[in-house]
């Protein structure tokens, strides 16, 4: 919602977003423990590699909003838990498990309901969420191997904010060639309100919050955010037209997804044969 209100374009907001995002967080740091504003060089590029892969989720995501809508790409959005499905076991070096694949699937089965009745206009849209989508599914996958090894999530996200801003000067010239963008006066408010509370509050909890979840689980909780955006797009925006009634079983399975998802894993970690250690922590 607030990607729609901000008038300036994906990359200027994404990099408002983080710089503001981590100058908090820094001031924060050197107020209260400056010792978390350093990490060792490796711990350190690896974490601005992996705001660099989060700045481009984010320029996709909000470059998808500028090409369709809020529906659209909030639908692309909810696809993360499937590619999470392959790319968290890929990355980890473990067996794909079939119950996260079909809840995944239910996922996708959710929002090809929602957004079975795009049209041409709104394709292009729809595949560069798609492209984010992808993106946010090994992010924090790499982010918990990280959080695993103690690094602090205060120092992580400082860093990862730096690597965001970095990612979105880059793409500012191949996407909004023209100017560097200046919030104005009514952009401000928002902006703060995305990089303040949904960014240096929020992303810091998700980040502390991997050292209990695995990546996919984590994931598959954000799968609500498309049904409430996509509700709020269409009271605050008008975007009635993608609310036919499919709309609604696609946000039923997507529900039942996510209380599909412990369920499994708790009948999992009650067998005799669990012995998946990522699995036993949740």
């Amino acid at each position: 919602m607030l990607g729609r209100i901000i008038s300036i374009e994906a990359p200027s907001l994404v990099f408002w977003r983080v710089f503001i995002a981590g100058l908090a967080m820094a001031l924060w740091l050197a107020a209260i423990n400056p010792a978390l504003l350093r990490l060792p060089r490796r711990r350190l590029l690896a974490v601005l590699g992996l705001g660099l892969l989060q700045g481009a989720h984010w320029v996709c995501f909000f470059w998808s909003i500028s090409l369709s809508n809020v529906s659209v790409a909030l639908a692309a959005f909810a696809t993360i838990a499937l590619f999470t499905a392959i790319t968290e076991p890929l990355i980890e070096r473990r067996p794909i498990h079939p119950g996260e694949l079909l809840c995944g699937g239910i996922v996708i089965a959710g929002i090809l309901f929602i957004a079975g009745n795009l049209g041409n206009d709104h394709r292009l849209g729809l595949l560069v969420g798609l492209m984010g989508a992808l993106l946010h599914s090994i992010f924090p996958v790499l982010n918990r191997q990280l959080v695993a090894r103690g690094t602090p999530s205060r120092s992580m996200l400082l860093y990862e904010m730096a690597g965001a801003c970095l990612m979105a000067a880059l793409v500012l010239p191949l996407i909004s060639p023209h100017h560097f963008q200046i919030p104005t006066g009514r952009d401000w408010l928002p902006l703060l309100t995305l990089a303040l509370l949904c960014t240096t509050v929020a992303h810091t909890w998700n980040i502390h919050l991997l050292r209990r979840l695995t990546a996919y689980t984590a994931n598959l909780t954000m799968n609500f955010e498309p049904v409430w955006g996509i509700l709020l797009g269409a009271i605050l925006f008008h975007e009635y037209e993608q609310l036919h009634p499919a709309f609604y079983l696609g946000t039923v399975l997507i529900i039942i997804a996510n209380f599909l998802d412990p369920w499994l894993k708790a009948r999992h970690r009650s067998s005799p044969a669990a012995t998946d250690p990522a699995e036993n922590r949740n």
